[in-house]
């Protein structure tokens, strides 16, 4: 008896000190980059050894294809774990890249929304998945980040994702509106931090789709950093024609053209995001 407890006790302790950060990756709008920050930050965060979980709560499933994970309509996915027909470590599959793993997503999440309303914590069914997977004692699910790639809609899926994060990240496109859509994220962030979660924080704001040639987004970058001060990331995101092609060959930009850009600024993003993780932990 002795024994068994000890080892009860060293798995809990393992699992507490291999805690992921959650970090949700997002934006109510689409066509922001929320997608493509979301495969290549982790393709990032991968390549500097840490290793990643992309959990995908996107009902276009653009995070799984993206990282080259072909739709089957057999698939255990994301709705799965969130419905409770299946655990998180059933349905992560290995995404060829080393170090980084994708919980994908499919169509039948287009549903959730409606089945999740009859559950008892409905808005904590990725947040209770996360943590059973973390209990579990699977040292091969020792995820030092889990990244959710969320649906471009402020509904229930985001709010699970919300509920179960540390932080948030938010990619901000470089147009015209872009403060404007900001605000109503940032008022469902206080609203969840004061009635679900009360350790989230803003991880930081990335600006995509920046063109220097454009004094539009110079302008847009000026704006929001006059706002939101340090929370805004030095690295920006380029417009990147390579950035665009590469979700059409079922990889991440840093394996489709690893110096262009694109991928250089992603690079960046991961130190910067590594850094920020460490003055937390820190603090």
């Amino acid at each position: 008896m002795r024994k068994a407890s000890y080892s009860k006790s060293r798995r809990r302790s393992v699992s507490i000190q291999n805690k992921p950060r959650i970090i949700a990756v997002a934006n109510q709008k689409g066509g922001v980059g929320k997608t493509t920050t979301a495969i290549n930050l982790g393709t990032a965060l991968a390549a500097v050894g840490e290793t990643v979980l992309i959990i995908d709560l996107d009902p276009q499933g653009n995070a799984s294809t993206g990282l080259g994970i072909a739709r089957k309509a057999s698939q255990k996915s994301s709705y799965h774990v969130l419905i409770g027909e299946a655990s998180l470590d059933q349905v992560i599959i290995e995404s060829g890249i080393p170090r980084l793993h994708c919980a994908p997503s499919t169509m039948d999440l287009l549903g959730a929304e409606l089945e999740l309303a009859e559950f008892d914590r409905k808005a904590y069914r990725l947040a209770d998945a996360i943590k059973t997977m973390q209990e579990s004692g699977n040292t091969a699910r020792n995820y030092s980040y889990i990244l959710v790639d969320c649906p471009p809609s402020l509904n229930l899926l985001t709010i699970n994702s919300l509920s179960a994060a540390d932080a948030i990240l938010v990619p901000l496109q470089c147009e015209f509106f872009a403060l404007e859509g900001l605000s109503q994220l940032l008022k469902t962030v206080e609203r969840v931090k004061s009635t679900l979660n009360p350790r989230l924080a803003i991880q930081g704001v990335v600006l995509t789709m920046f063109d220097r040639r454009n004094s539009l987004s110079e302008q847009v970058a000026e704006d929001v950093r006059s706002v939101l001060g340090d929370k805004v990331y030095q690295t920006v995101i380029p417009r990147n024609v390579r950035v665009s092609e590469a979700p059409s060959y079922g990889k991440p930009v840093l394996l489709y053209d690893n110096g262009c850009l694109g991928s250089q600024a992603y690079i960046r993003l991961a130190s910067e995001v590594i850094r920020r993780e460490r003055d937390l932990r820190a603090a």
